[in-house]
């Protein structure tokens, strides 16, 4: 894994290109030939049920929206929480107790488990080498540690939450900052 891999790139208020406008990318993986990550905050109007019987052609129970990972196309993908399946199936360790899977057959597995915090994808983001680097020295991405919290967050708010947390983190407690500005 490279320092990258299981950090989180917060767009910043510079970042230009609408794909990645106020957004917050989890890194799946950071290597010599580039980097690939999954944007956490971005639904879209398919519930996963939907999103199961059309991509993967199996009936599903799991409840929520599909999330939108990134521009680039690719097939249905999930992270989900737990170490009941991990690396003994060839699923891709991003941090500690989250994993992330491509395989058909372990999807449906995971979807099938009540016991794992799941979130499906359609879609992920990419750099080619250096491609990334470079968009971080000109200041289009911040880094922030991963929690699982973060990475199943429902909340639509996650990116101003992490903007506060890293610009004002030191002088103000973001936890404490209502999400209605109104009831301040």
């Amino acid at each position: 894994m490279s320092e990258l891999t299981g950090q989180l790139l917060v767009a910043s208020p510079n970042m230009n290109d609408p794909n990645f406008f106020r957004t917050v990318i989890l890194v799946l993986r950071d290597e010599e030939d580039g980097t690939m990550g999954l944007i956490l905050n971005r639904p879209v109007d398919i519930s996963v049920k939907d999103a199961c019987e059309k991509i993967l052609q199996t009936t599903c129970e799991v409840e929520g929206n599909l999330h939108q990972g990134g521009p680039c196309e690719g097939p249905m993908m999930v992270l989900y929480s737990g170490q009941a399946y991990g690396e003994a199936m060839g699923d891709l360790k991003v941090l500690p107790g989250v994993w992330f899977i491509t395989n058909k057959d372990e999807i449906e597995t995971v979807l099938g488990d009540s016991d794992s915090r799941v979130r499906c994808y359609i879609g992920y983001s990419g750099w080619t080498a250096g491609q990334l680097d470079a968009e971080i020295n000109a200041g289009a991405w911040l880094i922030h540690p991963a929690v699982e919290d973060f990475i199943f967050s429902e909340n639509p708010r996650i990116w101003s939450k992490l903007m506060t947390r890293l610009t004002l983190g030191n002088d103000i407690d973001p936890t404490k900052i209502p999400d209605d500005p109104s009831v301040n």
